[in-house]
């Protein structure tokens, strides 16, 4: 038996797309070489050894999971209180990368979605919503250009006894402007409000997936207390 793994994560990088309102990275080296030599004082040997940087960004940038506390100020904490339980399990991706911008993604694209793989949801799968959007994360259009979730299908997800699930888009909901238009805000995040559920934003390569089902998913977030979400390294683990 062979593995191999997919990674489904988003490079960061300073000027890289982000949601609205959130901290953009930057990622600087500090110490050079020689200069960190000169501080530890290895300098006087004739040795450099190792250099330091500087990492400052929003906990919301490149692939991340939601805390629940993101959307529901009663929820027990914040990113440290993600169960790593629901951070590693089996993966199920749903194709509906035929929606189109500012579409919603409702309980019937779902169903259709698992009818076309001829797959039933079981507690616990972590489902990865595909949208191909990710595609597009290097232009600007990434930003406002893709379709999200309903509060009634994030609810029906969530009835199956999925915990974790992901989409490969900037936002988890449908784009501001098409929100506004309907007068419907955030509804998929304010699900939080009724339920314990957690979502990764910002997913890419669910299209490198050789099979919709039948793989491992590795997403287990850094441990920030008090964080909104928690960056992580998503990968998808394929025995063969």
């Amino acid at each position: 038996m062979t593995r191999k793994l997919i990674d489904l994560s988003m490079e960061v990088y300073k000027g890289m797309p982000v949601y609205p309102g959130v901290t953009p990275p930057f990622i600087s080296q500090v110490f050079s070489h020689a200069e960190y030599a000169a501080i530890t004082g290895t300098d006087k040997f004739g040795i450099d050894h190792c250099n330091t940087g500087i990492i400052v960004m929003g906990d919301h940038v490149g692939t991340h999971i939601d805390s629940w506390w993101h959307a529901n100020p009663k929820a027990p904490g914040g990113a440290e209180a993600i169960p790593i339980q629901y951070c590693y399990g089996d993966g199920v991706v749903l194709d509906v990368s035929y929606k189109g911008v500012g579409d919603e993604i409702t309980v019937p694209d779902l169903q259709q979605a698992l009818d076309k793989i001829n797959y039933t949801i079981k507690p616990l799968d972590i489902v990865l919503i595909r949208t191909d959007r990710s595609k597009n994360r290097f232009d600007k259009s990434y930003l406002t250009d893709y379709p999200g979730m309903t509060k009634e299908g994030t609810l029906w997800l969530v009835d199956q006894g999925v915990k974790l699930m992901g989409i490969d888009a900037i936002g988890f909901d449908p784009p501001a402007e098409f929100m506004f238009k309907r007068q419907k805000y955030w509804e998929a995040h304010r699900v939080m409000r009724e339920r314990e559920y957690y979502h990764i934003e910002n997913l890419v390569n669910l299209d490198l997936l050789p099979k919709p089902f039948g793989f491992t998913v590795s997403a287990f977030p850094a441990f920030f207390r008090g964080a909104t979400a928690a960056p992580i390294r998503a990968v998808a683990i394929i025995e063969e």
